[in-house]
């Protein structure tokens, strides 16, 4: 239906979005990560500090007109409604207790609840129910120059017909690809708990933390892979030595390297590469193991990496273990990628740690935070201008955009250069996305996928963990009620 502006409708729209539209010059930064706590993640610039002419002109967020053109009013008009909706605490927390309530179980009560949230945040942060939808999507994306990561909501597997369920359906995302525009996909997203057991990542994992700690330690099952801890690596999950694997766990850690392998086997035919998203610290050296290893054998293939890993920044060893990990790929001739986040597991990660009487493995500060973020960034752009790296700069921090693209573009890195992607949440930082775009690199879309009995627990999980991901939307919705304030002006002649 048809929105009609008044004079009228316009005064009213001006008080609600008044509180929002600050001048950008003024905006607080917005955090990084996926799923990110935003009130944590904010960086307050130092009044003596001043930008440069490049940097502060490399992203245009004055002209709303440029940054919103293929934005209907309806969906302007929606995506403030919608984040504005879910950066209220007290509807988060009803969500979850809603969508966890046997009230779910009541006849007629799951239609209208589903419902209601399929016509809400799932149409904001969720890019279809199948992928004939999702790819409907994809192409009006790239339509507006944008390309997707496809992210099917897998994860946590705790049997092995689980894990094969889940491997077809990654696979069945990974084979979709050919139906697309071509490279209107970036990449594929994959996680490994959802394609190896968790008890048996998480026992992997405390036995290479074992290992790291006692150099003397044989692996029987270990294949080639990258350094995956560092001197500065938490190792409290492991205080014990652990058992080691058994017939039978080793038997299903090879079904698990063959489900991996399978899948980098079809992206590289398909030449589509593949993202191993990060996770919490318990499992994460068995992720990066399983991850490194298919690196080792599809990376050397070429010259653009096939397989990239996740870093999270906001763990204190993200850096040194980047610098490891890099360090012993260019020695064997190994393209490495990386997709840099600041993280997403902060809460578990430091209740984990506080229980067992030990400090958190993430940083101290947000400061600390950001700079290993940017420093990681830099860091990878250079690896990419001498042809030994690639990254996805995965973030939703206007200031980490900033001081990407102005060295990105100081170093000659632009839009054909297949190495470097910006990437944001699908329904998130609208305005950096197409900021980015608009200067003239490659930006990507991370776009989950799913049923919405499916998806959307696994978005509330997310939001429990960090309610960031919901709520880090402040830019988004100044700009975009500027926008809409710019439009309605336009209509009624004022």
């Amino acid at each position: 239906m048809a929105i009609r502006f008044t004079p009228k409708l316009f005064q009213r729209f001006s008080q609600i979005t008044r509180p929002l539209n600050s001048s950008p010059s003024t905006l607080p930064v917005l955090p990084f990560n996926f799923d990110e706590k935003s009130e944590s993640f904010v960086v307050k610039k130092p009044e003596t500090e001043t930008k440069t002419k490049t940097e502060s002109s490399i992203l245009n967020f004055e002209n709303t007109q440029e940054l919103f053109p293929t934005f209907s009013t309806t969906k302007l008009i929606r995506s403030v409604f919608n984040l504005n909706m879910a950066s209220i605490d007290p509807v988060v927390d009803m969500g979850i207790w809603v969508m966890r309530s046997k009230l779910l179980d009541v006849p007629g009560f799951r239609q209208a609840i589903l419902g209601s949230v399929k016509h809400s945040f799932y149409e904001q942060f969720v890019a279809g129910k199948d992928l004939k939808e999702t790819s409907e999507t994809v192409q009006k994306l790239y339509g507006d120059g944008l390309r997707g990561m496809l992210n099917y909501g897998l994860e946590h597997a705790y049997d092995n017909d689980s894990c094969d369920q889940n491997y077809k359906t990654f696979l069945n995302t990974i084979e979709s690809t050919k139906l697309f525009p071509p490279s209107s996909v970036s990449f594929v997203i994959v996680k490994i708990s959802a394609i190896c057991r968790m008890d048996l990542l998480e026992k992997i994992s405390n036995l290479l933390r074992w290992e790291k700690q006692n150099p003397s330690f044989k692996l029987p099952w270990k294949q080639n892979s990258l350094p995956i801890l560092s001197d500065s690596s938490p190792v409290y999950h492991t205080l014990d030595k652990p058992d080691p694997l058994t017939r039978q766990e080793e038997q299903d850690l090879e079904l698990a390297h063959e489900r991996l392998s399978k899948l980098c086997q079809r992206c590289l035919e398909l030449n589509v590469p593949l993202t191993v998203d990060a996770e919490d610290t318990k499992i994460q050296p068995g992720i990066d193991y399983l991850t490194y290893n298919s690196a080792i054998e599809y990376n050397k293939l070429g010259d653009t990496p096939i397989v990239y890993g996740t870093l999270q920044a906001y763990l204190k060893d993200a850096k040194e273990r980047m610098l490891l990990a890099t360090k012993a790929a260019e020695k064997m001739g190994l393209p490495l990628g990386f997709k840099i986040v600041r993280g997403a597991y902060m809460s578990s990660e430091s209740k984990l740690a506080a229980s067992l009487g030990y400090e958190s493995p993430i940083h101290n500060t947000i400061q600390d935070t950001h700079d290993c973020y940017n420093d990681c960034a830099s860091f990878m752009l250079d690896k990419i201008v001498n042809g030994s790296g690639a990254a996805v700069l995965a973030t939703h921090n206007v200031e980490s955009g900033k001081l990407a693209a102005t060295k990105a573009r100081e170093l000659g890195i632009g839009k054909e250069n297949e190495r470097l992607q910006f990437a944001q949440l699908y329904g998130m930082s609208e305005a950096l996305s197409y900021g980015l775009k608009n200067a003239g690199f490659q930006v990507s879309k991370y776009l989950t996928f799913g049923p919405v009995e499916e998806v959307i627990p696994y978005l509330l999980r997310r939001a429990e963990e960090n309610r960031g991901m919901l709520s880090s939307s402040n830019l988004d919705r100044q700009l975009m009620g500027m926008e809409l304030k710019r439009r309605m002006k336009a209509i009624v002649g004022l």
